[in-house]
């Protein structure tokens, strides 16, 4: 299967910004396609095919290293796709997915294997704490970093919360960068 980049991904494949890689496929050099939520993709063998007419060099394949995956559950479609957005375009090049419930999560967790997952803790078919409580108590996904988000977290339920086993808890609205910096520094990165 022929792999697909993110556009901050085939900007390190090119060696130039991102905003090159935009700059191309908006002029029609580069094939690409978009997500739902809008983000650019490219395949690698269309950019690699564009590359070599540009006399580009194509760097010898780096060992595949393994992204950090994050799940970011909540039922409000704007939150998911603004933490999504930011997250794919960040500069640690995670490999980021949502589910819109707590069912959904459950069935996530156990197949995508999230690093992180970054949780709304009052979705309408379960409680965020529910689902805290269920990963840090099974073996296999206990290690799992768990960053809370609610627009009604008081010290009580921030307390309840972390003896359920929450990494971070944060109210909303949560700014990105701050945001970003706690996914980093939970995963090891910041």
């Amino acid at each position: 299967m022929d792999p697909v980049l993110t556009v901050f991904k085939a900007s390190k494949h090119c060696n130039v910004s991102p905003k090159t890689i935009i700059n191309w496929i908006e002029s029609g050099h580069i094939k690409a396609y978009k997500t739902v939520g809008g983000h650019r993709r490219i395949k690698k063998s269309d950019l690699e095919v564009f590359m070599k007419k540009q006399g580009i060099p194509i760097p010898m394949e780096e060992p595949v290293e393994g992204r950090k995956r994050i799940l970011v559950v909540d039922d409000d479609p704007i939150v998911v796709e603004t933490i999504v957005q930011a997250l794919e375009e960040d500069e640690n090049d995670y490999e980021v997915i949502s589910a819109s419930n707590g069912f959904e999560a459950g069935i996530k967790v156990s197949e995508f294997k999230p690093h992180l997952m970054i949780l709304d803790i009052m979705m309408p078919d379960i409680k965020g704490d529910e689902v805290c409580r269920n990963v840090k108590s099974n073996n296999e996904t206990k290690d799992i970093k768990i960053l809370i988000l609610s627009a009604y977290l008081d010290d009580e339920k921030f307390k309840t919360m972390k003896e359920y086993g929450a990494d971070v808890c944060f109210s909303k609205p949560l700014q990105l960068p701050l945001l970003k910096e706690e996914v980093a520094g939970l995963l090891g990165l910041g």
